[in-house]
């Protein structure tokens, strides 16, 4: 897989992708990440990529020019499955997502600042819109972080443990049971005994009951 993401502050999103299950995603070779910065396609004498919006309205908005520069000169190297743009009023960004998301091939993200982005961008360049929660961000560079870690995570050979992912919150429309390692007994607070027993069907018996009461008693809007 191949991500480009398309920012004015490649710096700020950098840092993820240096780090733990995303660096050696990379390293391995298993998906590459891209940083475009969109100054570099601003067409001004300045460099800039935001202007006053028409109608009067307060706040900059990201220009069309630099945005359509900078996605036209991508698109014509690379076929992209899909274009997406960080942003409020997107889709709200869930488990389902990530795992169609994790089977494609390319994908640039736009990382949204000030106001926005001109309007004729989304109508004309952008496939989907995507926002990680109901609460507005500086910017779309840590939404573009958190869909990358939840996408990435899920390639074949990413994990050290591929079937870990199958278990995690959100798979089977539940959240995750407890879980607990060594030691059996700390200050008289016990490991249950279930999970010592060794009796695999008895023990996922178990952890499918206490996801559902956890998902019941935190999330009950799941199981509507």
């Amino acid at each position: 897989m191949r991500i480009d993401i398309i920012t004015i502050l490649p710096d700020l999103v950098r840092s993820p992708f240096e780090n733990s299950i995303l660096k050696r995603a990379i390293t391995k070779g298993i998906v590459e990440v891209n940083l475009v910065n969109l100054r570099d396609y601003a067409t001004s004498k300045h460099k800039s990529v935001d202007d006053t919006s028409y109608g009067g309205s307060a706040g900059m908005v990201m220009m069309i020019e630099p945005i359509a520069n900078c996605i036209n000169d991508l698109k014509s190297k690379r076929h992209y499955d899909e274009v997406i743009y960080t942003t409020p009023d997107g889709e709200t960004f869930e488990q389902k997502m990530a795992n169609r998301l994790s089977t494609l091939g390319n994908i640039i993200i736009l990382c949204g600042h000030y106001k926005g982005i001109d309007e004729r961008i989304r109508e004309h360049f952008i496939t989907k819109e995507i926002s990680i929660g109901d609460y507005v961000l500086s910017g779309g560079e840590l939404a573009a972080a958190v869909i990358c870690d939840s996408v990435i995570r899920l390639i074949p050979g990413v994990l050290n443990d591929e079937t870990s992912a199958l278990f995690d919150s959100f798979q089977d429309g539940l959240l995750s049971p407890p879980v607990y390692t060594r030691p059996e007994d700390f200050n008289g607070w016990k490991v249950p005994e279930i999970l010592l027993s060794g009796h695999k069907k008895n023990i996922s018996d178990w952890l499918h009951e206490k996801s559902l009461e956890r998902t019941q008693q935190r999330r009950p809007d799941l199981l509507e």
